[in-house]
Order: structure tokens, then sequence, then C-alpha cells
């Protein structure tokens, strides 16, 4: 069990990271949205850097306990691109390309610390320590944030992605799927199918950029 000055310093180091990966990936959507003409998100106060606005309570809550999570969609009408198909597949690759870019950052950074021998001085590591282990837990919730975004299964960005790839019959027929993708997600994840699937490769990932 944890104590709760334990449960007080994980809610300290993960609540940051949590919040960047998140409103970046947002925001991600929301400009790349705005510069294919679509003032949707825009309009909706949501090309922002405040965290209020994009953040889901449910979603976050979940991201604490289980290592999952989601924030507020950002709107988007498509209507206003040029190229429905190609503009809704950029848009969607912008949120998990964001939390790769932010995950190899963080890793960067970290590696940068420890190669100018911050973890051996003790007069430096007790004030920065906590910093290393908030870049550690970036680098980690922002591969999951990008591998599990990934997955096709509507309405996660994945789905979008692959809806922008398939011919057009065949991509609304799969996009009609999107009504029970809630439902599909609650499955996988309570059942640890989703665990499966995503963790091994954020695993991976994040041995490879921390190595």
């Amino acid at each position: 069990m944890f104590s709760f000055d334990q449960i007080i310093f994980k809610f300290v180091i993960l609540a940051p990271p949590i919040l960047l990966a998140l409103t970046l990936h947002e925001v991600a959507h929301g400009l790349t949205a705005y510069r294919l003409g679509d003032p949707t998100a825009r309009n909706a106060g949501r090309l922002t850097l405040n965290p209020l606005k994009h953040l889901d309570p449910l979603g976050t809550l979940i991201f604490f306990i289980a290592n999952f999570g989601w924030a507020k969609p950002v709107p988007v009408n498509p209507l206003y691109f040029r190229n429905v198909k190609q503009g809704m597949l950029l848009v969607a690759l912008a949120g998990p390309a964001t939390n790769l870019v932010l995950a190899v950052a963080s890793a960067i950074i970290l590696k940068v610390l420890l190669a100018a021998g911050v973890a051996g001085n003790p007069s430096i590591i007790g004030a920065i320590y906590p910093l290393m282990q908030m870049l550690a837990a970036s680098v980690w919730i922002n591969l999951v944030l990008c591998v599990l975004n990934l997955l096709p299964i509507p309405p996660l960005d994945g789905s979008k992605i692959l809806a922008g790839i398939l011919p057009n019959e065949l991509a609304s027929s799969y996009m009609k799927v999107e009504r029970y993708g809630f439902i599909i997600l609650l499955v996988l994840l309570v059942s640890g199918l989703l665990s499966k699937v995503i963790l091994p490769i954020v695993s991976f990932a994040n041995g490879f950029l921390l190595s």
C-alpha cells in the first residue's frame, strides 16, 4: 500500500507531464484544423494552453489510476477542408505526432542532464531529482497517448487516419463503428486486452528512448 506522502508525491510528479501531454495533443488537433481552414476549435476557445479547457475529469482521473486516459476532443468541422479525407487524416495525425515529439524531447533533456553528471552530484540531485522523474514520466505518458491514439478503433485518432487511407465507401462503412467505439474501448480496457496490446509497444519504445 502507498502511504499518503507517496500518493501526493506521485501526483506531483505525474500531474505536469499528464496535463502538458493531454493539452498539447488537443491543441495540435485544433491548430492543424485551423491551418486547414476550420475555425471551429478557435471559436470554441480550444486553441489555448490552459489545460482546464481540454481536460475531461474522468479521463484525467483514470490516467492517474490506470495509466490510460483522454481529454475532451477538440471540435472539428471537416466541411471547411478542401479535401475532407486528407484534412481529417492530417488533423488526426497531429495529436499522436505531438505526443511522440514530446516523448523524444523529454528523453533528450533527461539524457543531457544525466550526461552532465547531475545524478552523481549530491548538491544538485536533491533539487533536480523531481524534474528528472517528471521527464521520465513524460516519456512514458506521451508514448502511451501516441500508441493508444493510433489504434484503429473509433473514435481514436487511428480510426480517422485509417479512414483517410481507405476508399470512400469502405471508409464510410468503417466509421459507422464509431457509435460503438467507447463500448469497445471499455471492454478492451476492463478485460486487460488494451494493456496487452499497447504496453509491450510502449515498453519497447520507452526502453529505446531512454537507453
